[in-house]
């Protein structure tokens, strides 16, 4: 299966947005989701961990060993595309995984041709995050993780939270900054949020615009909240920098719920016959 550099990949994305197409990150976590995302168009395909709570029918979660768990899927999907530029999450927070080199050596040997960082300890609030920086193991590892793949010319995507994290990732050159406004709604098992669509493309808005202002030019891509379906995207290419999307609930959650209960109801609406013996 191929690997892709940096450069293939960025050529890959800067060729979508010439031709005015959004650039679609998709979550996926199975080889069967991963097939169908790249027939579909994905232009990466993303590997969380977490993810496999979505295909145990649960909320997103984190279960078990992150790390492992997201290397272990990389040769199922691998094996089943190979023309689409695969990244992997990494939890940078791992304390079993103190050594960020060797995690990186981990996931470049597996076949991940970027990382992205994920889990992500932005959107778990100021007590979480001040509590996991006391010991190392904060936003700062998170940054740390993107800093040392650009040394290595890795291709790199950044969740982030607030202002101030956007603009720590972009000044250690991220290529693609994701603001992460919340766990993706919609469906059988989304995490519902009080926000409103208008809030969180206001909280994008003001997160691509301080990053812009401040001279760095990452490619902009949105993800989560009530930025679930096709449509919602819409307004966030209409109003703020982004120029793409990162689906995971969006991509391989949402549309099997959809699809099994409805086929499953399509067969269950065909009568027998009457007089059929049996």
């Amino acid at each position: 299966m191929k690997n892709f550099s940096r450069h293939e990949v960025l050529e890959r994305l800067k060729t979508e947005i010439d031709a005015r197409r959004p650039i679609l990150c998709a979550g996926t976590s199975c080889g069967l989701v991963a097939k169908c995302a790249a027939l579909g168009g994905a232009d990466v395909l993303i590997v969380y961990s977490t993810g496999r709570s979505r295909l145990m029918g649960l909320p997103t979660s984190r279960i078990g060993d992150s790390n492992a768990n997201t290397i272990e899927m990389a040769s199922e999907i691998r094996n089943v595309v190979s023309d689409t530029p695969v990244i992997g999450g990494v939890e940078a927070w791992d304390p079993t995984r103190m050594d960020l080199e060797q995690v990186l050596d981990d996931f470049e040997a597996a076949g991940f041709s970027g990382i992205i960082n994920y889990p992500t300890i932005s959107t778990m609030g100021e007590t979480w995050r001040e509590r996991r920086g006391k010991v190392g193991l904060g936003w700062n590892r998170e940054v740390e993780l993107i800093e040392r793949a650009r040394e290595r010319d890795l291709f790199t995507m950044a969740y982030v939270a607030t202002v101030q994290d956007a603009l720590d990732m972009s000044g250690k050159g991220v290529d693609c900054l994701v603001p992460h406004i919340g766990a993706t709604g919609g469906g059988l098992v989304g995490h519902e949020t009080s926000t409103k669509l208008d809030e969180e493309i206001r909280k994008i808005a003001d997160m691509t615009d301080a990053v812009a202002d401040a001279g760095y030019s990452p490619l902009f891509l949105c993800h989560g909240g009530k930025i679930a379906e096709p449509q919602d995207t819409r307004r966030v290419y209409e109003e703020t920098r982004c120029v793409g999307f990162v689906g995971a609930s969006s991509i391989e959650r949402i549309p099997i719920e959809r699809a099994v209960k409805s086929i499953a109801e399509e067969f269950k609406a065909i009568p027998f016959p009457r007089g059929k013996e049996t």
